[in-house]
């Protein structure tokens, strides 16, 4: 009998291309001109929830070029200032993101990743806890945050995994 599961970096990509696209549709109608805004002052920024969302998919590249990596190291691109930045770091980290899944194979997600901060190891987790808690779950849950700034600053939601009050499912 053949096994005709998808492989994990498989079903992996296509998860991260139906939800990257829903994030996108978010991060699309956050107005540049709000990016100052918060809607309590123990609250992210608009502009940095929205650039913490575009960042994020690149922690599941980082696990996947190694055993551990220290953020001491990593040089962080500069926020972005606009819509338009957030989008192409977002549609850039997409990309690196699909093409790095091409380059593994089901045991890379059993193996163990750490991220450091310098001699402190901040976590230690299997590559596939990586993908659904730091990346997807994460990146699902600022969404729901992200949903609820656009509706406080009066911008139409999207329908995300069904209809808003705004706009039907999508098809």
């Amino acid at each position: 009998m053949t096994n005709t599961q998808p492989s994990i970096q498989a079903a992996l990509g296509q998860e991260l291309k139906h939800e990257l696209a829903l994030t996108r549709r978010l991060l699309e109608r956050v107005p540049s001109d709000k990016f100052e805004w918060q809607p309590h002052p123990k609250s992210m920024k608009v502009g940095t929830l929205a650039s913490h969302m575009a960042n994020l998919v690149g922690f599941l590249e980082m696990s996947l070029q190694g055993a551990e990596t220290d953020v001491l190291t990593v040089k962080f691109p500069d926020s972005p200032t606009t819509t338009d930045e957030v989008l192409r770091r977002f549609d850039v980290n997409g990309e690196n993101i699909h093409k790095a899944l091409e380059q593994v194979d089901d045991a890379t997600f059993h193996d163990s990743w750490s991220l450091r901060r310098g001699e402190q190891v901040l976590f230690t987790m299997p590559r596939a806890a990586v993908a659904r808690m730091l990346v997807l779950n994460h990146l699902i849950h600022h969404r729901g945050q992200l949903s609820v700034y656009l509706r406080l600053l009066d911008i139409p939601v999207p329908a995300i995994y069904g209809g808003s009050a705004d706009e039907a499912p999508q098809r």
